[in-house]
């Protein structure tokens, strides 16, 4: 983990097991190791992040929306999003991985991605999380590569169960539309042109708007701006880098041309939007 100023950032690190790729622990046991800031500050991650909730009511923001969460509540956070850990009365079992830690899983692409689901509800006990914990503590305790391989395949096995029970991809969500999503996903920060991704995917700009309104409602270039304006929250409320190094880094060459767009996004100034999370 790193911080500065209201920065906090967390790279992958087991305090069990360095070696190892993925951790089984509550969330009494995370807050008792974090100084009590960083558990209400926003921050990003550069691993993955299962969230089940046992017990409790409360919520937990991912992305800048606020999830309600009771028991049986499963929340997925990706590498990349930024979130706020739960509230203090929630229990909650963690897994945390590393992206190459589970076997490859060619169901479960869709769940893992940064398009995936965040948040559902898994019938009790369905996620056998138990014995991945126990299996966990075994690892921690005996470094036998069998004993890790069982640990991956557990893993393996939850995500599945996991995607068994998230929701589906919304209707008119096409291999087209997702290769899509994905150019997005790569060049949001260099081009917000529908033309360029148009070109990307095989389309006349006419017929990729078709596309994305059948899957969304929402035009390519409605799509563009909403990715752009997310990544530009994500670094106001994560990061202390100045609002004029956040524009370049979006692509704009003028701060003031940045800050238009931002309001006619979100409905803030980028400054009073990094001022409100920060309250």
């Amino acid at each position: 983990m790193v911080e500065s100023g209201h920065v906090t950032e967390f790279g992958y690190s087991n305090p069990d097991r360095p070696s190892l790729g993925v951790q089984v622990l509550d969330f009494a046991d995370l807050r008792e190791r974090l100084p009590a800031h960083t558990l209400d500050v926003v921050h990003r991650a550069d691993f993955h992040q299962l969230f089940l909730v046992t017990g409790g009511t409360g919520g937990m923001m991912v992305d800048f929306v606020d999830r309600p969460c009771s028991a049986g509540t499963l929340l997925h956070v990706a590498p990349g999003r930024v979130l706020r850990l739960p509230s203090a009365g929630l229990d909650v079992t963690m897994v945390l991985f590393t992206a190459d830690f589970p076997p490859r899983l060619d169901r479960a692409a869709g769940l893992l991605d940064s398009f995936g689901p965040v948040a559902w509800t898994v019938p009790p006990d369905d996620l056998a999380v138990d014995d991945l914990a126990a299996e966990y503590r075994r690892a921690v305790r005996d470094p036998d590569p069998v004993t890790v391989d069982v640990l991956r395949h557990l893993l393996a096995a939850l995500l599945l169960r996991a995607v068994r029970s998230a929701p589906a991809d919304e209707p008119g969500q096409s291999a087209a539309f997702r290769h899509f999503r994905r150019e997005l996903e790569s060049s949001f920060a260099r081009t917000r042109n529908a033309a360029d991704y148009a070109a990307r995917v095989g389309y006349s700009v006419r017929g990729l708007n078709r596309l994305c309104q059948a899957a969304t409602g929402h035009t390519a270039k409605a799509l563009i701006d909403a990715r752009v304006a997310l990544e530009a929250k994500r670094l106001l409320a994560h990061t202390d880098v100045p609002v004029a190094a956040v524009a370049h880094r979006l692509g704009f060459t003028e701060p003031t041309n940045f800050g238009k767009f931002f309001t006619r996004e979100t409905g803030d100034t980028p400054g009073a939007f990094r001022a409100g999370e920060r309250t």
